[in-house]
C-alpha cells in the first residue's frame, strides 16, 4: 500500500506539502498541485482516516446500533439514515448487538474507540451499563424508537400507545369483542406503551379483556407463532388478534394456516409498524405505523444536527401513526362449525 512518502517522492515534493494539497491546509503552487494529485492517481493512494481524525478531532463516522437486523423494521429505519447521513458526508459502522445486552456494551465501546462523530442507537436490555458509558463519553447520539434513561440523548420514536389504541379500535369498529394481544418483551418500553393502548382501547369499547387474551413474546416471527397457537388452540379462541409488531403478526398468519383458519373470514389479525413486507404476504397484512424510512431520515437529521450544535437544548420528535387498512382484517362473523349451525 502506497505511504504518503511515496507521493512525496513521485511528485517531487516534501511530504507535508502532499498533506497540504491533500487536506487544503495551506496554499500550494499550481504546478506542485499538479505534480501531487498526479501522484495520488498515479499510486492509488488513499489518505489515513485515523490520522486524519487524530487533527481533525473527527472522522466522518457515524455508528448505528440496532437489536437485530433481522427484523424489517430496523433494516428499513438504518436505510432511511444511512441516505441522510451520506448526504450529509458521513459514512455509517451498522453494529447488530442480535437482543443481546453484552453484545451491545461491546459495540458501543467499540464504536468509541474508532472515535465515532455520532450514534443512532435502538437500546436492548442493561439500559443503565449502556447509559453510563454513553454519557460518560459526551459522543452526540439520537435514540430510535426505544427509550434510553436519564434523558441524555435525542430521541425519534413512533407514539406507541396512541399507534396501539388506533389498531384495537379499528378492530372494535368491525364489530370484535374478543380481541387479544401477543407483545413483546415485558421489559421494553416500546412494549409497555402497546399494551396499554390495547387496554385502553379495550376499556373505551367498554370491553373487559380476559385473563388469557395478552400473551407476552418477543418481536419474532417465530414468537408471535407460538403465541397464536396458545391463543388458537383453546375453545374460546379470539375473533381477533393484535399483534405488537408485524413480524408476530406474520406468525400469527402462519398459524391460522395450520389450524385451518381462515383469515380474515374466521380471525382478524393486526400488526403494528408498517414494515413493507406486510404489504406482499396474503392475505396483506392490516398495520398502524408510518413510513420506517421517513422515521431514519429524520433520526439522521437529528443526529447530524446534534454534531453541528453540540450545546442545543434534547428534543423528542415523535411521529403520528396511521392505520393502514388491508385484507387481514374484515367485520366479525357467527362463528360456525365445520358443517353447519352456530356454536
Amino acid at each position: 500500500m502506497s505511504t504518503i512518502k511515496d507521493v512525496a517522492l513521485l511528485a517531487g515534493v516534501s511530504f507535508t506539502t502532499v498533506s497540504h494539497v491533500l487536506n487544503q491546509t495551506r496554499p500550494v503552487s499550481a504546478d506542485a498541485r499538479r505534480r501531487v494529485l498526479a501522484a495520488v492517481d498515479k499510486l492509488g493512494y488513499v489518505p489515513s482516516a485515523v490520522a486524519r481524525s487524530l487533527r481533525k478531532s473527527e472522522t466522518g463516522i457515524v455508528g448505528v446500533l440496532v437489536p437485530t437486523v433481522q427484523n424489517p423494521f430496523f433494516a428499513e429505519l438504518v436505510c432511511g439514515a444511512e441516505e441522510v447521513c451520506r448526504q450529509a458526508g458521513y459514512s455509517v459502522f451498522l453494529c447488530n448487538s442480535d437482543n443481546d445486552a453484552r453484545r451491545q456494551q461491546h459495540y458501543l465501546r467499540t464504536l468509541l474507540e474508532k472515535r465515532i462523530d455520532g450514534l443512532l442507537v435502538a437500546s436492548v436490555g442493561e439500559p443503565e451499563a449502556f447509559d453510563r458509558v454513553l454519557v460518560s463519553s459526551g459522543l452526540p447520539c439520537v435514540a430510535m424508537d426505544r427509550l434510553m434513561p436519564g434523558e441524555q440523548a435525542d430521541r425519534i420514536s413512533l407514539d406507541n400507545r396512541a399507534g396501539a389504541e388506533l389498531a384495537t379500535r379499528h378492530l372494535l369498529e368491525l364489530g370484535h369483542r374478543h380481541i387479544a394481544c401477543i407483545s413483546g418483551p415485558e421489559a421494553v418500553e416500546v412494549s409497555q406503551a402497546r399494551v396499554l393502548g390495547w387496554r385502553e382501547a379495550l376499556q373505551a369499547g367498554q370491553v373487559e379483556p380476559g385473563s388469557h387474551w395478552l400473551q407476552v413474546s418477543d418481536f419474532s416471527t417465530a414468537g408471535g407463532y407460538q403465541a397464536a397457537m396458545a391463543l388458537l388452540r383453546v375453545p374460546a379462541r379470539p375473533s381477533a388478534i393484535f399483534a405488537c409488531n408485524d413480524l408476530m403478526a406474520l406468525g400469527v398468519l402462519r398459524a391460522a394456516a395450520e389450524l385451518g383458519l381462515l383469515v380474515p373470514a374466521e380471525l382478524s389479525v393486526m400488526g403494528f409498524d408498517n414494515i413493507e413486507l406486510g404489504g406482499f404476504v396474503h392475505p396483506a397484512l392490516s398495520t398502524v405505523g408510518c413510513s420506517i424510512r421517513t422515521l431514519g431520515r429524520e433520526a439522521g437529521r437529528l443526529l447530524i444536527d446534534r454534531i453541528e450544535k453540540p450545546a442545543q437544548a434534547l428534543r423528542h420528535v415523535q411521529l403520528s401513526p396511521q392505520l393502514v387498512a388491508r385484507e387481514s382484517c374484515a367485520v366479525v362473523r357467527a362463528r360456525r362449525t365445520r358443517k353447519e349451525g352456530v356454536q
